[in-house]
């Protein structure tokens, strides 16, 4: 019996007792309750305090109201016992077989299993990774790879629709200083002083003149515009293929240009109008985003004509709601902390509804630390270390398990020497070994002829309390996927995976799976094999939420 399954009985007994007039409740009841595990295991298997919420609404003695809840509860077939504790919780303790169908609900779900319906009817945009297509992928935008496409993962797995989505700064100054930046490298002249430097940038211009010499004799102002575009596809390629080799994947590359040429700057502003949020002052447009709590009102359009970089952050926001998007995620870098009072004012002053219709999630710095110091600068980019050095110093799997690990908004340092390290005090060579110990398992048996009970299957078999411990952590494994999307914290998936892991290492310590020497294959053998094929299964399903593989040998 899972958390989900307990809660509905719950749901159903408050139901029950209700239409025997036993229980007033004016806004009915609700339509689930929360289950936990106890912190002493004595008290049960799971707890729940139902009865000391509801007691207020209904006018009754929550103790009182606890023990009626007990006494239907324990009609239901899979719950051995509800002990009334305290004030009026409720402690509740399954009987081994509804517990031990956990294992076979698993197998039989497979890779579906932990998804469910939490988020079910929710149309999500995603925005993690803005960048300008100038240069490769740096530290910061790796860690919201790894966070966001995990949270994507998540919050699918939730049941949501989302659509994950790559912000290219591909229009301003910067781009024409990019293209400058070629022209000159091409040329052998000095690079303008607020212009692109590194050894990648040299290799970019050198590889466009190589393909079309023709370019180098061009007008100045039609060569720059050359060496910019070009420059940009080949970038913008790049970056593409370092994102793939990291296993994040983008469903939309959104173009800043492409709100300018397509009018969506315009709409965006008709819109704002018609909200009265907009206001004219010293021959500039603004928007009152001080009426929902913004630090200073801000320029759209300034006296010179010349659009700001908000009004295209408006006209972003405003194209996603257009395009059906009910909530909008932004996960931003530590250095935009400043974007958040101003982004949400400026859904306000669109007429939605901030924490509703708009999230911003900030994400805090990384270290990465390589024999005692840390490393800063890039071999190729000559500024911060970028993704594909990372990933070529750490390993794919281990950057993305220790970027998703931690809280995103918490600041972090990574030791390479302790995050590559094979052994057992590294989390994530942790939580795949447990995965291929487990595989070993299955692999040994087979060559035993021995597999996991089927239709024969007796949950009731698996009594022992380090298999009931299991079990539990299995069953739980919705419940988590459910609050790391709705909380918008996958490392929850992570530390889940983590403590699994152990508690299958400490049931297999004194559990035999494997039949010794001439013993004869019995009934509980093949049922503590179901037991360990159910494991994997929800050790393999977790890592795949954090994009990581789940190795069958190490």
């Amino acid at each position: 019996m899972t958390p989900d399954q307990l809660s509905g009985a719950i749901v159903a007994a408050l139901h029950a007792l209700r239409q025997q007039g036993a229980l007033n409740l004016p806004d009915g009841v609700p339509s689930q309750v929360r289950v936990e595990r106890p912190k002493v295991r004595e008290h049960g298997d799971y707890a729940t305090n139902v009865a000391l919420q509801l007691a207020k609404k209904s006018g009754r003695n929550p103790r009182e109201l606890a023990a009626e809840l007990a006494e239907v509860l324990e009609q239901v077939e899979g719950i051995g016992s509800a002990e009334v504790a305290g004030p009026g919780f409720l402690n509740l303790r399954i009987e081994a077989g509804a517990q031990g169908v956990v294992a076979a609900q698993v197998v039989a779900a497979g890779a579906a299993y932990g998804r469910n319906d939490t988020l079910t009817g929710e149309r999500v945009n995603l925005e993690f990774i803005s960048a300008n297509p100038t240069g490769p992928l740096h530290l910061g935008h790796t860690r919201w790879a790894a966070v966001g496409d995990a949270l994507g993962r998540v919050l699918s797995a939730a049941g949501a629709d989302v659509s994950r989505e790559f912000y290219i700064n591909d229009r301003g100054r910067q781009m024409d200083n990019f293209g400058a930046s070629l022209m000159a490298h091409a040329h052998g002249r000095p690079v303008p002083e607020d212009g692109y430097h590194g050894a990648y940038v040299v290799e970019l211009a050198r590889a466009i003149a190589e393909l079309d010499p023709s370019v180098l004799s061009l007008p100045e102002d039609e060569q720059l515009v050359a060496f910019r575009e070009r420059g940009y596809s080949r970038q913008l390629a790049d970056q593409r293929q370092q994102l793939e080799d990291f296993r994040t994947r983008f469903d939309v590359w959104f173009s800043e240009r492409s709100l300018h040429e397509s009018g969506a700057v315009e709409r965006g502003l008709d819109k704002l109008k018609e909200q009265g949020h907009l206001f004219e002052e010293d021959g500039a447009l603004w928007m009152r985003t001080t009426d929902f709590g913004d630090d200073r009102d801000r320029v759209l359009l300034r006296g010179n004509g010349e659009l700001t970089y908000f009004a295209s952050d408006t006209s972003y926001y405003l194209d996603k709601r257009d395009r059906g998007f009910g909530r909008c995620i932004y996960l931003l870098g530590a250095d935009h902390h400043g974007y958040v009072g101003r982004l949400a004012a400026m859904a306000a002053c669109a007429g939605d509804t901030p924490g509703e219709h708009i999230e911003i999630l900030i994400g805090q710095m990384v270290k990465i630390l390589q024999g005692g110091q840390e490393v800063k600068l890039s071999k190729r980019a000559g500024t911060l270390v970028t993704l594909t050095e990372l990933v070529e110093l750490i390993g794919v799997d281990s950057l993305r398990y220790t970027l998703a690990r931690y809280p995103a908004d918490s600041p972090l340092t990574l030791d390479v020497e302790v995050i590559t390290r094979q052994a057992s005090e590294n989390p994530v060579f942790y939580v795949q070994y447990a995965h291929a110990r487990m595989s070993s398992i299955l692999r040994n048996a087979a060559d035993l002829g021995l597999a996991p009970a089927g239709d024969d299957f007796e949950p009731a078999l698996l009594a022992h309390e380090r298999e009931g411990l299991l079990l539990r952590a299995l069953a739980e494994f919705p419940q988590v996927v459910s609050q790391a999307a709705q909380l918008r914290e996958p490392h929850r998936v992570a530390r889940y995976l983590e403590a699994t892991a152990a508690t299958f290492h400490r049931f297999y310590d004194v559990c035999r799976v494997l039949p010794m020497g001439a013993e004869e294959p019995s009934d509980l053998h093949r049922a503590r094999l179901l037991l360990v094929a159910a494991t994997r299964q929800v050790i393999g399903n977790g890592l795949d939420l954090l994009g990581v593989s789940a190795p069958e040998r190490m």
